[in-house]
């Protein structure tokens, strides 16, 4: 039942950050072993989106936010949480990540060293060789949880390393930054055109109740985003999208052929990232690498 989770309303920042009284981390329980995770707006205006799927003995954690500080951000803690009032506390953690980018890996220091925690480094050498995807980005791949095994899908074209996870007890398929209610920024067009056909190829052979990206950047108001770097959303538009929307996406793709080009739609605008924050980017990555 989606209800509850379309009807959620999330925290979404304020006017003045300074007058915030919201939680770091705002947690959505969607059944027994599945929950979202949502980042404070006024914390990082980013406010990335954390999937945590329960099996019979691993949590799936996918991607760990925009803030690296426990203090300001207590990730690790608020999993160790959920695992404690869960029916079972002895499981083991394996953090993932749907891509690199910053605001979905800062956290991973507060996993690392930890007992029972297993971390796949957010570059595309380590997804394909930790889930076997030695046909990148053709095939899929497994990890079984325990009673729920969910399938890898290389999805590159916003991120080298994008995957996609498909989560058969929720029928969810989550897209982190390649498709949600918001801006996709494409980084190689080709790349992105060929994975966006492969999820909707994937979604006629499987049955999708919804996919989940790990943004929202769009208001109600059909074809309207918020401002880039917006700490205040309010009014944002549900985070689910549907096959239709997918199959949207594709079609406005092909009819733009080869000319990375963008295009405003009711749910999401198609944005083809430029030379200059390619560039930006990749340096970014590179520092990020240096630093660690």
């Amino acid at each position: 039942n989606l209800d509850s989770l379309n009807q959620k309303n999330w925290i979404h920042g304020s006017e003045d950050c300074n007058n915030n009284q919201d939680p770091a981390i705002d947690v959505f329980q969607f059944n027994e072993s599945t929950y979202i995770l949502r980042q404070n707006k006024c914390l990082n205006y980013e406010a990335p989106f954390i999937y945590v799927l329960f099996g019979e003995h691993t949590v799936f954690v996918q991607d760990t936010g925009a803030t690296a500080e426990a203090e300001l951000f207590p990730l690790y803690e608020t999993i160790q949480k959920l695992i404690a009032e869960g029916p079972n506390s002895d499981l083991d953690i394996l953090v993932t990540h749907s891509h690199s980018h910053g605001d979905h890996t800062a956290a991973d220091i507060q996993f690392l060293g930890k007992p029972r925690v297993t971390l796949i480094e957010p570059d595309a050498e380590s997804v394909q060789q930790y889930f076997g995807l030695n046909n990148w980005p053709n095939g899929t791949a497994s990890t079984d949880l325990g009673g729920r095994e969910l399938t890898v899908i290389p999805i590159p074209g916003h991120q080298t390393e994008s995957i996609a996870i498909y989560d058969p007890q929720t029928q969810w398929l989550l897209t982190g930054d390649t498709f949600y209610p918001g801006r996709l920024y494409i980084r190689d067009w080709e790349l992105y055109k060929s994975s966006i056909q492969r999820l909707l190829e994937f979604s006629t052979n499987n049955t999708i109740s919804a996919l989940l990206g790990t943004h929202i950047e769009m208001s109600k108001q059909a074809g309207k985003d918020y401002p880039m770097g917006s700490s205040y959303h309010p009014d944002e538009a549900a985070l689910t999208l549907s096959v239709d929307d997918l199959s949207l996406l594709n079609t406005s793709l092909n009819e733009l052929g080869s000319k990375p080009e963008e295009k405003v739609l009711s749910k999401f605008i198609i944005y083809p990232v430029g030379a200059v924050q390619k560039y930006i980017g990749s340096f970014l990555g590179w520092l990020k690498r240096k630093t660690k």
